[in-house]
């Protein structure tokens, strides 16, 4: 059953006209057919923190807890840590790749240890395929083919499916769509 999302719903509708994909989308990219409630809403929210968008994550963050009730708090927890762990991780690893496998191919940049804690991707609040749902989502947003092969291979190795990791990129794809959507129509004051 596709998650109840009120808040979300209440914020889609003041996109104007011109957003009308955007608002559905919105609704429909939500009702996956394969990613649990908790994966889902998960997702969105990580999307809306790592594109910045305050209105977007208050929105679902307010859905999550109408919505999941004890299990908010862990889904809250670990989209904030993978919004900001994917900040930082898709800077570094998509500079590692771009340097090692650019025109100078500077392989030795591949092989420096990163040297950064991710802890959290280890050891998540939630479950480690709904984080890694979310750290997908924010690789996608960031354009980082070593991030976005990486989770996607340790999604199918935790056992999810090809659809389930399609479905967490459109989710994100269309939070930062909405995201855009928002910001755009609140600067042109309409």
């Amino acid at each position: 059953m596709p998650p109840t999302i009120p808040a979300l719903d209440a914020l889609r509708e003041t996109l104007p006209d011109d957003l009308k994909d955007l608002r559905l989308n919105a609704q429909t990219v939500l009702s996956s057919e394969v990613l649990e409630p908790d994966q889902a809403l998960g997702t969105a929210l990580a999307a809306a923190l790592f594109v910045r968008s305050r209105p977007l994550a208050d929105a679902l963050a307010a859905d999550i807890r109408a919505a999941l009730g004890d299990g908010a708090a862990a889904v809250i927890a670990d989209a904030t840590a993978a919004a900001g762990l994917m900040a930082m991780n898709t800077v570094y690893f998509r500079f590692r790749h771009m340097v090692a496998h650019g025109r100078e191919g500077k392989e030795s940049y591949a092989s420096r240890p990163a040297r950064l804690r991710m802890g959290r991707m280890a050891q998540p609040a939630t479950s480690k395929t709904t984080f890694e749902m979310m750290s997908l989502g924010c690789a996608a947003l960031a354009g980082c083919e070593a991030c976005i092969q990486s989770h996607e291979a340790s999604l199918v190795h935790l056992g999810a499916s090809e659809d389930a990791c399609h479905d967490a990129v459109r989710i994100a794809a269309v939070m930062a769509g909405v995201a855009c959507g928002l910001d755009a129509f609140a600067e042109r004051g309409s």
